[in-house]
C-alpha cells in the first residue's frame, strides 16, 4: 500500500489560528498525514498558544521559535527553519493562511524545493503597496498552486493578475466556520466584568496595531487623540498588541478614564467582547470579518481595505481619524442592527473547512 501523502500547515500568528482550525479537522477525514508547523511569529501565550486549546488545533509538530524583529528578520529566520523542516519532510503540499510573514517565507521556500503550495485566503487585495501585508498577499499568490479564496470579489482578483482560473477556488472564510462552531461558547458576562464594565453599559472596542496607526509617533498622537474623543461617548476597551502597546502609552492613551486597555485576550474572550460591544473600530483585517458576522457595526481606521466583502455585504465602513468620533456617535444612537439583518457574504455559512479539504484531496489524488 502506499503510503498516505504528507500535508505541511504552516501558521506563524494569531489569524493564522481560526483559519487553519476547520482545515485540519476537515482533511481528517481524507487519506492524508498531516504536521503543523508553528514558526512562532506571535510567541505570546496569550497571541498563539492559548488557541491551541481553545480551538481543539493539535499542539504544533514543530515549532520555529522565530519570535519578534523587522519583516526582514521574521521572514528570514522562517524561512531557515522551514528549509530544514520541508527538506526533511518532503511534503506533497504546503498549506499557508492569511498574509503574514511567516505566510510568505513558507511559499517562498517551498517554490524553490518545488513542493505545491495551497494559499487559503488568497485574492485579497487593498491595493496598497504601503502595507506589508499587501507585498505578502502579493508574492504568496504569484508563486502558490492552489488558490483558496474567501469571496467573489477575491477570484477576480487573481484572474484580473493573469493567474490560471483551473488553480482558483471560490471556498468561503474557514475563520468564520471557527467562530460559528464556538459562538455559544462566548461570555458577554465575563468579558464585561473583566474589563470593568456593567451588564448594561455601551462600549467601543478598539484593536490598533497596523503600522500606518501605530508606528509614526504623530500617527500614534493622532489615533490617541481620537479614541480620547470617541470616549466622551462611553468607555473604550482596547487589548494592546505588544508591537502596540509601548507606543500608544507613550503618548499618553491611559490619560482618559474611559479609556480601559488591556492585555491580549484568547480568542474567546475577545470574541465576547466584540459579540457585547455597541461599535468597533479597528485596523484589523479578521475583525472586520468577525463584526460582519456578528452583526456589530465596525468602523476601520484605515483608507483602504483588503476585504470590500464586509462593506458591500455586513457591517463595516472606512473612516478616517477626524471622521471617527462623529462615526462611533452615529452608530450609538442608531443601535445595534437587528439579528439577520445585515447580509453576510456567500459560502460563509460555517462549512468552508470541508470544501478546502475536497479541493487538497482532490489536488493530491486522494479520497
Amino acid at each position: 500500500m502506499s503510503p498516505r501523502p504528507l500535508v505541511v500547515h504552516v501558521t506563524g500568528a494569531r489569524p493564522n489560528f481560526p483559519k487553519a482550525a476547520p482545515v485540519i479537522e476537515a482533511l481528517r477525514e481524507h487519506e492524508v498525514e498531516q504536521l503543523l508547523v508553528h514558526t512562532g511569529q506571535h510567541y505570546d501565550d496569550r497571541m498563539s498558544q492559548v488557541f491551541f486549546t481553545e480551538l481543539g488545533l493539535p499542539r504544533p509538530d514543530v515549532d520555529l521559535g522565530i519570535g519578534s524583529g523587522t519583516h526582514a528578520t521574521q521572514t528570514a529566520a522562517a524561512m531557515i527553519g522551514l528549509e530544514e523542516v520541508l527538506t526533511q519532510r518532503r511534503p506533497a503540499l504546503v498549506v499557508v493562511y492569511g498574509d503574514v510573514n511567516s505566510t510568505v517565507a513558507a511559499t517562498l521556500v517551498a517554490s524553490k524545493l518545488h513542493l505545491p503550495v495551497a494559499h487559503v485566503e488568497a485574492g485579497l487585495r487593498s491595493f496598497d503597496r504601503s502595507m506589508p501585508e499587501e507585498i505578502n498577499r502579493m508574492v504568496t499568490d504569484r508563486i502558490s498552486d492552489v488558490l483558496l479564496a474567501t469571496c467573489a470579489d477575491a477570484v477576480d482578483n487573481l484572474l484580473a493578475e493573469g493567474v490560471d482560473p483551473a488553480a482558483v477556488h471560490l471556498v468561503g472564510n474557514p475563520m468564520i466556520d471557527t467562530l460559528l462552531r464556538h459562538r455559544t461558547r462566548l461570555d458577554q458576562g465575563r468579558a464585561r466584568s473583566e474589563a470593568g464594565l456593567g451588564d448594561d453599559d455601551p462600549y467601543v472596542l478598539a484593536t490598533l496595531h497596523r503600522p500606518g496607526n501605530v508606528d509614526d509617533r504623530e500617527h500614534a498622537r493622532s489615533a490617541v487623540a481620537t479614541l480620547h474623543r470617541v470616549a466622551e461617548h462611553c468607555p473604550v476597551v482596547l487589548p494592546l498588541h505588544p508591537r502596540s502597546r509601548p507606543r500608544l502609552i507613550d503618548v499618553g492613551l491611559l490619560e482618559h478614564p474611559q479609556v480601559r486597555a488591556v492585555d491580549p485576550l484568547g480568542y474567546l474572550d475577545f470574541l465576547s467582547l466584540v459579540e457585547g460591544s455597541s461599535v468597533v473600530v479597528t485596523d484589523s483585517g479578521g475583525v472586520q470579518e468577525e463584526t460582519t458576522v456578528l452583526g456589530v457595526p465596525c468602523l476601520t481606521l484605515r483608507p483602504n481595505t483588503e476585504r470590500p466583502v464586509t462593506i458591500s455585504h455586513g457591517t463595516n465602513a472606512l473612516t478616517t481619524h477626524a471622521d471617527l468620533p462623529d462615526a462611533v456617535a452615529t452608530r450609538l444612537r442608531a443601535g445595534r442592527p437587528a439579528p439577520g439583518s445585515t447580509p453576510v457574504p456567500p459560502l460563509w455559512d460555517g462549512r468552508s473547512g470541508p470544501r478546502i479539504a475536497r479541493v487538497l484531496a482532490g489536488t493530491l489524488g486522494v479520497a
